[in-house]
């Protein structure tokens, strides 16, 4: 199989899909390997490195696309790269369907197959490839957020960890999963004051016995909610239904109850978000206030540290291209694979993912 990798071209993301590693585990299965130049820049991987383990560089993504079988990359196809795609060709990675219907035509227009890296399920029901980059936005929230809840980015002007004398800030997370725990883990690690919300009590549990004594575990119901975010500071929105839409935890007249200044991470942005305020932002323009609360709804967050999550996403992904590869045809890798057919949202033009068709009216 010809694996093709092109350069990430969404604003602000600097990660890539394949390590060098991998290329030269692709080439020794016997697969040819075709990257594009400057591909892995803003990873601090070099042309070289590929080239050195096989991989055969081209100068630009049209070559990518006309000459692979599969194509993997981070995130989700931008307009120009759907005009590139081919009937029957694979395309592995982040797309996030049922946040955009229009993402959802288009892909669908091109006749591919979609495998989606945020669907993938392992055997024990996990979703190996969207945790280590929850991981990563779920530990950049607390840090993005102590940042936008000073004075001059419009927060409240409150120090996270407080000092002696003066409290620390209140955090409110929403949803207990991999963001919302390691969310919960570094905000604790500031000392301030968390409340972790979810609706699994068997995770409440668990997390209530292993994280530090300043993470509250609380069942999460709108009363809670809505009491709580009078309480906060700021909010982490860290809520999952794996390939549907997120729900609005926090409606517009919820905002009233917060206080000016407050800060809200929504890290669910890439489903559609948690917030009924939220819209999609860019890291060059990551914030907007609605009702005095600011808000941050990066669509890739984990992108502004491309180094630390391509080598996460690159580590976790690698086992299942390589799968794909073996097999020669996504309809041969799903039958193999229960982890690949959970991945497979679309199949040579026809959606078969349910969550995504529910999320707008479509048939499967």
């Amino acid at each position: 199989m010809i694996v093709g990798v092109p350069k990430e071209t969404k604003r602000d993301e600097y990660r890539v899909a394949l390590l060098p590693v991998g290329a030269e585990e692709l080439v020794r299965a016997g697969h040819r390997v075709i990257v594009q130049r400057t591909a892995g820049s803003g990873s601090g991987l070099v042309d070289d490195d590929y080239a050195t383990c096989g991989a055969t560089l081209v100068d630009s993504a049209e070559e990518v696309f006309a000459a692979a079988d599969m194509i993997v990359k981070v995130k989700e196809p931008q307009p120009p790269e759907l005009a590139l795609i081919r009937p029957k060709q694979v395309v592995f990675t982040y797309f996030h369907f049922a946040a955009s219907r229009e993402l959802t035509e288009g892909f669908l227009a091109t006749g591919a197959t979609a495998v989606a890296y945020e669907t993938l399920r392992d055997e024990r029901g996990r979703l190996p490839l969207l945790i280590p980059m929850s991981e990563v936005a779920g530990r950049m929230s607390i840090q993005e957020g102590a940042k936008y809840l000073e004075k001059p980015q419009m927060g409240r002007g409150i120090l996270l960890g407080g000092v002696p004398g003066v409290a620390p800030a209140n955090v409110l997370v929403l949803g207990a999963g991999a963001v919302g725990a390691n969310a919960a883990k570094v905000a604790a690690g500031f000392g301030a004051t968390i409340a972790l919300l979810d609706t699994n009590l068997e995770r409440l549990r668990y997390l209530d016995d292993v994280t530090p004594a300043n993470i509250d575990c609380l069942y999460s119901d709108r009363h809670t909610i809505r009491e709580r975010l009078g309480w906060a500071d700021l909010v982490i929105g860290s809520v999952l239904i794996p390939g549907a839409r997120a729900p609005h935890l926090v409606g517009r007249d919820d905002l009233k109850l917060m206080k000016p200044g407050a800060v809200i991470i929504d890290v669910a942005i890439d489903q559609g978000g948690c917030v009924a305020t939220s819209r999609p932002t860019t890291h060059a323009e990551p914030t907007f206030v609605v009702d005095e609360v600011v808000h941050y709804c990066v669509t890739n967050m984990p992108g502004a540290v491309g180094r630390t999550s391509t080598y996460a996403l690159c580590n976790a992904t690698l086992p299942y291209v390589l799968e794909l590869a073996e097999a020669r045809s996504v309809e041969a890798a799903a039958e193999a694979s229960t982890a690949i057919r959970s991945a497979v949202n679309v199949c040579n033009g026809r959606l078969v993912c349910r969550a995504v068709a529910d999320a707008f009216g479509m048939s499967v």
